[in-house]
């Protein structure tokens, strides 16, 4: 376990993100990643083939990504000490820029209205967008801060301490891949089969986690449930699409008293899927700005989760 490496990657993402000074220069891992799954998807996502070869040929491209990744974490933490690798860690974490985009919509709609609101859930979030009211913007809002709470931070930091540099690097390559090719397109069923069930598994503990972490945080605040957000989780995070994504949305929409998911749009298709909590569902900028304050308090559980197991470790 490496739980020195995931406390220092939590605690420095949180002061200072990922600096654009490093972006400029060399990227963002992610890009990296991205580069080499764009490649695998142009050269042998050959749409002329069978279902079946189109599958293999996924799954050859989540092995070489696995092959690639872990060797990269192995050989960095091979050569570099703990604080280093915790430094390199942190740029796999999304905590400091999840809460900046959220805090956008929440400011867009106070001032410059449904438009910009619009526009600013746009950039966090896949659904249709042109049509979604106040509350419709707020709820996604809300649900992309749950659900990316728990892919974005969660499991990269479970992962971390669990496995090192290597398992983080792994964890983000296998999220970068479903990402990218793991979607039900007449293009991506196939061949980004694979990549779609790996994800699901490999954050199949983190979700888990990230609803106890917004549970225990619900405890904290005046106002908020976490009796409720129990009883949510338990009752509706198996009725999301998603194995995952219902644990954190179900968690988040029972302590604040929310009504959370409901049918959406994706390139004009509507998908009718399940409400999850029994709250309100006509949500404002104000339910954003709530949300982030129980998502800020389940970060620092997290954080202060990981010191204790890092402290437990060295005793």
């Amino acid at each position: 376990m490496s739980p020195e490496i995931a406390l220092v990657a939590i605690v420095l993402e949180a002061i200072v993100s990922y600096p654009d000074a490093l972006y400029r220069a060399f990227g963002h891992p992610v890009t990296w990643i991205g580069r080499l799954i764009g490649w695998c998807d142009r050269n042998w996502n050959d749409e002329k083939q069978g279902f079946e070869a189109r599958r293999l040929r996924g799954v050859a491209t989540v092995l070489l990504l696995l092959a690639v990744s872990l060797a990269t974490g192995l050989l960095l933490q091979s050569l570099l000490p703990a604080l280093v690798c915790g430094v390199l860690g942190s740029s796999l974490l999304a905590q400091r820029s999840l809460d900046t985009h959220v805090v956008a919509v929440a400011r867009a709609l106070e001032t410059g209205g449904i438009e910009a609101g619009r526009h600013a859930v746009s950039m966090i979030v896949g659904r249709d967008t042109r049509d979604l009211t106040e509350a419709g913007v707020s709820r996604a809002a809300i649900e992309s801060l749950a659900e990316n709470f728990s892919d974005g931070i969660v499991a990269p930091l479970f992962w971390m301490a669990a496995a090192g540099l290597p398992g983080a690097i792994a964890y983000k390559a296998i999220n970068t891949g479903d990402s990218m090719i793991g979607h039900k397109s007449d293009r991506h069923l196939a061949f980004g089969w694979a990549a779609a069930r790996l994800d699901d598994l490999v954050n199949l503990p983190a979700s888990r986690l990230a609803a106890l972490w917004l549970v225990l945080g619900a405890a904290l605040h005046r106002g908020m449930s976490p009796g409720r957000a129990w009883r949510t989780v338990w009752r509706d995070a198996r009725h999301h699409e998603s194995p995952n994504a219902g644990w954190p949305e179900s968690a988040m929409a029972g302590a604040l008293g929310y009504r959370l998911a409901g049918p959406r749009s994706y390139d004009g298709d509507v998908e009718q899927g399940h409400w999850i909590g029994d709250g309100r569902s006509e949500l404002r900028a104000s339910d954003i700005r709530e949300a982030l304050r129980l998502y800020r308090t389940a970060c620092v559980i997290q954080a202060v989760a990981l010191a204790v197991l890092f402290a437990l470790s060295v005793a």
